[in-house]
């Protein structure tokens, strides 16, 4: 199901007959993770157990047809919980994974020196930091991603993954440059809901939520 390239997703034709009403995807980005606040893309740390209470307010009262994670623990152990209570199908995909941060796995920010840190705060796209995945390399994983979700059926789809992923998909939508999507703040269980048009027309972006109404059945 993986091996689908880029260019396979650009010449496949969408069934707009069989899309009668407006879909909608939401991102859910992961609660509080062990170890707290730091750069954290290939350590699969789990969630706390207050990570755990904000990922299910931020769930609850809601439902979906399908839901599709990061293999990360701190999205797919909730998500496997989820898709069980709910009765619906889950995928586990790694394409949205988090960005490995190379030699900056684990630690905080105040332990980075201030002045690679502020090259990667001012331009993220053009500044990798040591061993680190390169930001052209997570865009092209997450927007593959994202053509593959629109291909699916759903009415409801609910995924669960992470903070640069969802920042990404929210720069596609709302047309941002890439080296302005760390402007988007996504705070541990924000909620996020896109709207697809029937039968076609562009995405379009319906609430970004965190803090602590982020789980209020809308």
């Amino acid at each position: 199901m993986f091996a689908e390239t880029s260019s396979t997703l650009g010449a496949r034709a969408p069934n707009l007959a069989a899309r009668a009403e407006d879909r909608f995807i939401d991102l859910l980005r992961h609660g509080e993770t062990l170890g707290g606040a730091r750069f954290r893309g290939a350590l699969d740390d789990r969630l706390t157990e207050t990570g755990v209470a904000q990922m299910q307010a931020a769930v609850a009262g809601r439902t979906w047809d399908r839901l599709v994670t990061s293999p990360a623990r701190r999205c797919a152990a909730f998500a496997e919980h989820l898709a069980y209570r709910l009765d619906r199908p889950l995928e586990v995909w790694p394409e949205l994974g988090e960005r490995d941060f190379g030699e900056w796995e684990g630690r905080t920010a105040a332990e980075i020196p201030l002045a690679d840190l502020t090259r990667f705060w001012s331009d993220p796209v053009a500044y990798t930091p040591p061993g680190a995945e390169p930001f052209s390399a997570l865009e092209v994983r997450a927007l593959d991603a994202w053509r593959r979700l629109q291909d699916l059926a759903f009415t409801r789809l609910l995924v669960i993954t992470h903070g640069g992923i969802i920042r990404i998909l929210l720069g596609a939508v709302l047309g941002m440059p890439a080296n302005r999507l760390l402007m988007l703040e996504v705070p541990h269980a924000c909620l996020t809901r896109v709207r697809l048009p029937a039968p076609c027309g562009q995405p379009s972006l319906v609430f970004h939520r965190g803090g602590p109404g982020c789980g209020e059945p809308s």
